[in-house]
Formats: C-alpha cells, structure tokens, sequence
C-alpha cells in the first residue's frame, strides 16, 4: 500500500496548479461517482492530478491517484484497491484511463468493479476518466444511474491565449455573441492583436501538450491518432486487425478533401467494406473518438447510423497535421466552427448557409469579403467572417467563437 501512496504522491506533487481548464469549475466535485471522457491528449490526466492536489493540501493523503495501465494494477483489482485505500482514511479515488484496465475475471471489466466498489464503499467518491471512445463501450456494471458524466474537448480559443500568458478573458454564451458581439470583440482587440494568435491556434493551439516539443507536434498528434485507431477503438469494440487498417484508410479518404461530402458507395468499394451499415459503424468509431465530426439535415437524435452530409476532422490542428495535400482556408474556418459549437450546441446543415444551430440560427461562413447573399432571407441568419477583428449587425467575427467555453 505504501508503494501506491509514493506512486500517487509523486505525480500529484508535481503537477502545475496555476491553469485549469473550463470543466474544472463545472465538475460537481461532490457526486459520489464522476466520469471525465474525453480525446487523447486534452488534458484529463492533468485535471485530475490538479483536483488531487487542491484535496491533499487540505487533508492529506485523503486523495489517491492511479492510472489504470500502470503494472501496480497488474495484479491489483479495482474494487481490493477501493478498500484497502478506504481503510487508509482515503476519501477521493482518482483512476486515469480506466479502459486500460486490465480485467481479472472474464465478464468482469472496470465498470463492474467500479460499480461494486460504488455499492460497497459509501464513504469514497470515485471519479474516473477513459478515452472518448468509451461511449460505444457496453460494459458489465450499469453506471448509468450512479455517475455524473462530463466530456473534456481541446482548447478554446479563449484558454489557448489564457494557457500562453496572452491574457485571462471571460466567456460568452451564444446569446451574448449574436447580441453583444461589437461590444465583446472590441473589448479584447483593444488589449491584444487577436488575428495573429487565432492563426496561431488554428494551427496548433487545440491541445495542451504543444509547448513540450513544438517541432514534433504534428508528429505527436498522428501517433495519437495510430493509437486511438489501434488500440482505444479495439479495447472498447470487437474488431480486427483489418477494420483498424480500413478505419486509417477511411480517415485518410477523409482528410484528403475535408469537409468532406461521402459517396457511400464509392467508400465502401474502395474500403473492400461490404454493405453500408458496416461502414457507418466505421465512422461511428471514428466520430466517438472525436477525430471526425459528421453533420446532417436531419436531427441525429438516438440515431447511430445516420448517413452524414458532411465530414469534418474534429479540430483544425488534425487538418494541418493530416492534409498532405494543402490546408483550404474555408475548411479551416468550417472545422473551427465547428469544433467550437458541438461542445454545448446542436449543428445541422440548412438547406441555407454552413449550419444551422440548435434548430433555429443560420450562420453562414467566408472570410473578410463574404456576402451575405445566401443567407440575406433566412430568419436569425449571421454571417460569420473570418480576418476581421470586430464586425457590425449580422456579421460576426470568426475567432469570438473561440470563447464559447
């Protein structure tokens, strides 16, 4: 036991407490049993680590945190760890990617022993984390009615100019933004020049490894990639070797001409996949690990396999790190937009403009010189421009929407 303290305390001690991420505030710290999903790379492992510490400076050692992948759980189960540590006097229980765990039963996963340890353990509050793609992950233990869930996304415009010392600033509803956008934009550009950093995000400001090694960025971001596609997606789903290679394939036609509007038919015979379900449950996997995100006419609702209308990389960083072939300035700006709003909204494509959101406003994306003409007689229509530090009535600048969150 004392082994898991040391191994706990070392990683907690050396965490940076200063910058916390938007979900930080938003957790409810006191539910019994908290999950965190998220993408590779955004952050959770530090969010946690950073809860940990705040917890252990007022009591110590009343906070434990173990990743799931690390050989102290080779041979430790869940639900031993969960009492041995209650009778310690630990009170939060931290456990960082639980789809690693490497299960000691047949038919008896983390989720199991998370919920028995829930059942069993009332004085200990779990909060757990895995990757994105846990939400095609059908476990052994029913959750569902215990957790509080939260998703953690990559940066926001907003954190990225926060986390680089370019200034703290607050965030904005949507209301805000399509009310109050020339008072908001015009109170940031008069204490930085705004378009420069945004062009800096759009390139590598989406996750918050960056600075660790800024020339092997893209190089990172692509191993991520390897690893979702070879072992997060198999040790959540039943596929194979094959399905692994055809979903790098499938992510490659995608990125090559993003957004990327599907021929279904043509995918599937240049995938060798056999019919058209199969391959939607491809981009399925693909879209809960947050690599790409589809957009259609028609609500999604429950619906798994919805036939998308567009494709999109999940964030803008994926387009300069995939795209071999240039990166177009409209995808980019799409990708942004996009990125931004899914966190708390619904998106749809209009028979009108680029998205219409949460079911009633059109916006409509280009860059400084765009017309409004597509969009001039549909109902709560913007047009959203981009190289353009403050706008006027309908037209609202690009980068503001990096401050959703």
């Amino acid at each position: 036991m004392q082994q898991i303290f040391n191994y706990s305390n070392k990683l907690i001690n050396a965490v940076n407490p200063g910058f916390k991420r938007y979900l930080f505030q938003k957790i409810n710290w006191s539910s019994r049993l908290i999950e965190i999903l998220g993408a590779r790379g955004v952050g959770k492992t530090t969010l946690m680590l950073q809860k940990a510490k705040l917890l252990n400076a007022e009591i110590p050692n009343q906070a434990v945190y173990i990743s799931m992948d690390d050989k102290l759980m080779f041979t430790n189960s869940i639900v031993d760890l969960a009492e041995e540590l209650e009778k310690y006097g630990v009170k939060y229980l931290f456990l960082d990617e639980v789809h690693k765990y490497p299960p000691k039963q047949k038919g008896y996963d983390w989720s199991a022993e998370i919920k028995n340890s829930y059942d069993r353990f009332p004085g200990l509050k779990i909060i757990y984390s895995g990757s994105s793609v846990l939400k095609i992950y059908k476990g052994h233990g029913d959750l569902s009615r215990r957790k509080s869930s939260y998703r953690l996304t990559g940066l926001s415009f907003r954190e990225y100019l926060e986390l680089n010392g370019r200034g703290a600033y607050n965030k904005y509803t949507l209301n805000d933004l399509m009310e109050r956008h020339q008072e908001i934009s015009g109170a940031i550009t008069r204490e930085i020049k705004i378009i420069p950093q945004f062009k800096e995000y759009l390139r590598s400001g989406y996750f918050p490894f960056y600075h660790e090694d800024p020339d092997s960025y893209y190089d990172k971001l692509n191993s991520i990639l390897n690893v979702i596609i070879e072992t997060d997606i198999p040790a959540v789903s039943d596929i194979s070797f094959e399905t692994s290679f055809k979903l790098k394939k499938l992510l490659a036609v995608i990125a090559s001409t993003v957004p990327y509007v599907p021929n279904l038919l043509n995918l599937r015979k240049e995938l060798f996949v056999a019919d058209q379900r199969t391959l939607l449950k491809y981009l399925d996997y693909l879209e809960k690990a947050e690599v790409v995100s589809t957009l259609t006419q028609e609500a999604k609702g429950n619906m798994i396999l919805h036939k998308p209308d567009k494709i999109y990389l999940g964030n803008t960083n994926l387009i300069y790190s995939l795209n071999m072939t240039g990166e177009e300035a409209g995808t980019i700006r799409e990708t942004f937009f996009n990125s931004q709003l899914i966190v708390a909204h619904q998106l749809r494509l209009p028979q009108n403009g680029d998205f219409l959101v949460d079911d009633k406003f059109t916006f409509e994306i280009g860059g400084k010189n765009k017309k409004s003409k597509q969009i001039k007689d549909t109902p709560h229509a913007f047009l959203v421009q981009d190289d353009i530090e403050n706008g006027i009535f309908n037209r609202i600048p690009l980068w503001l929407f990096g401050f959703l969150y």
